[in-house]
């Protein structure tokens, strides 16, 4: 049986979606997974630090997959690869959690806004590490501004949250392959397309 934090929380994600962050109450929330409110208590502060979590919970993964791929490959082109994957399973591993933080994010209090901010921001700065070490190397295509590139990188795979489905007709590795493909074939130069066969 689950932990009672994670059943809390995975009660939440249920109630706000459905109703909204503002349409649920602490009382509902325990009603739903069958615990009291002392229980929540124990492991929340309130009903704003649960949103918080929610939200913390899918961006500190990616965030800790991007250090894990900085720290395990040495060249960029396998960083990037293993950052993008990681990024893209994000959507399924946590596809609640990712939908209520696009539906109720701006409900997020000042203090937590600012703690997801950081990570945010964090990931942004890695990924673009990342790319001007391979322009530095000469993988990358040194004519493409990295913020660009980058910013372009995240849009593209964080849309991904508006259209897969975990039945459809495509995995999320499969997916996560296919970003890669179109990503790496986008800004690799064409020497090393020739070595990786891409």
């Amino acid at each position: 049986m689950k932990e009672l934090k994670e059943r809390i929380i995975d009660s939440a994600l249920i109630l706000f979606e459905n109703n909204g962050y503002h349409g649920v109450t602490v009382n509902q929330i325990v009603e739903h997974c069958h615990a009291s409110k002392g229980g929540f208590y124990h492991h929340f502060e309130s009903k704003d630090e649960l949103l918080y979590v929610i939200h913390d919970t899918f961006i500190t993964y990616v965030l800790e997959k991007a250090h894990v791929a900085k720290e395990t490959y040495c060249h960029p082109t396998d960083q990037l690869q293993a950052m993008i994957t990681s990024f893209v399973k994000v959507f399924d591993l946590y596809k609640p959690h990712i939908y209520v933080f696009y539906q109720e994010s701006t409900y997020l209090k000042p203090q937590y806004e600012e703690r997801i901010k950081e990570k945010r921001n964090e990931f942004k700065e890695l990924l673009f590490s990342v790319l001007d070490k391979g322009q530095q190397t000469g993988d990358f295509r040194r004519e493409l501004p990295v913020v660009i590139t980058g910013m372009s990188i995240l849009g593209m795979v964080n849309w991904t949250y508006k259209w897969y489905r975990k039945d459809g007709g495509k995995s999320i590795e499969e997916i996560a392959n296919i970003y890669v493909d179109l990503i790496l074939h986008s800004i690799l130069e064409e020497p090393t397309k020739r070595l990786l066969h891409l």
